[in-house]
């Protein structure tokens, strides 16, 4: 009896114990549930119904599409014997040198650039936007991130205008665009007259910098509010996209977006798997010449319109 007297304090106290955990456990939760509203107010959802004063500029590749819009538009352009091996063997060099490095070298680019144009001067654009559904067919269309694909979708129906902002060729942009059907597209233009491929770019790329202004000018048209505005890219040569709007968003982001994007505190999502993740930027080498001729020969295909 003396043993068990002994005991008879503990289970006490042990209850008073359990008691107390369970009251200040409740108090927790119900100052929780307080807070929620609050931090609601805090943060509104996104994003906003009815709001036309904003937008949503999506870059395209591994953004919205797994891989390289231009690698698989050169797939089929090489299918159509658009350009020959040797021309593949010439741009991965260069597409290697840019991907491994880590940065681009003015002359390789150059020199990129006029042997992808001299491959498409004297085709007609209908025949290139009429190539370009059937690529989409082809090569693309199994290829859009679905998580990408419904963050566009929110923006869609909200009432806002969905863009995509891609160095890639308008035209092809342009086709991606409809099939998901976005707003449009501002991609890389190059000259056509009276319907034909000149060999000329107008302008430069839609790369880095240029994509920031061409955001800029589209919502200065638009009359939109780019405070209001989302972006969303997973390369850090958009930086000054993402910059320019309210919401940006890094989206399968490379190393140095990643970066950037925990320091500004902005939004990141990865739809890769891990293994993706870590090779993001290093294609396969059996791959690296048909992603390099796909870039070259690519884009070509955006022009002016006269």
């Amino acid at each position: 009896m003396a043993a068990l007297g002994w005991l008879t304090p503990r289970r006490r106290s042990a209850t008073a114990r359990s008691v107390l955990a369970g009251e200040a456990s409740a108090e927790a939760a119900r100052k929780s549930s307080q807070e929620i509203p609050q931090a609601a107010e805090r943060e509104p959802d996104f994003p906003v119904l009815g709001d036309d004063r904003a937008a949503a500029f999506f870059d395209l590749d591994n953004t919205v599409m797994q891989g390289a819009a231009l690698f698989h538009f050169g797939r089929g352009l090489y299918k159509r014997k658009f350009f020959e091996t040797r021309d593949l063997a010439r741009f991965a060099w260069q597409q290697a040198w840019f991907r491994l490095a880590g940065v681009e070298d003015p002359e390789h680019m150059q020199e990129a650039r006029d042997s992808a144009l001299s491959i498409v001067k004297g085709h007609r654009v209908a025949e290139l936007e009429t190539i370009g559904e059937e690529i989409y067919d082809e090569y693309m269309a199994d290829r859009i991130w679905p998580g990408t694909r419904a963050l566009a979708q929110a923006h869609l129906d909200a009432g806002q205008k969905v863009w995509l902002v891609t160095a890639a060729p308008v035209e092809i942009a342009q086709v991606i665009a409809r099939r998901l059907g976005l707003t449009g597209a501002l991609g890389t233009v190059a000259e056509s007259v009276g319907g034909v491929y000149t060999g000329a770019l107008v302008g430069e790329p839609l790369h880095g910098p240029a994509k920031a202004e061409a955001v800029r000018a589209l919502a200065a048209a638009e009359g939109l509010d780019l405070n209001r505005c989302a972006a969303y890219s997973d390369s850090h040569n958009d930086i000054p996209m993402l910059s320019l709007v309210g919401h940006p968003y890094a989206i399968n982001p490379d190393a140095k977006l990643r970066r950037h994007a925990r320091e500004q505190d902005w939004r990141l999502r990865d739809y890769r798997t891990g293994r993706k993740a870590a090779k993001v930027g290093i294609p396969a080498a059996a791959g690296v010449g048909a992603v390099a001729g796909g870039t070259a020969a690519a884009i070509a295909l955006s022009r002016r319109r006269r």
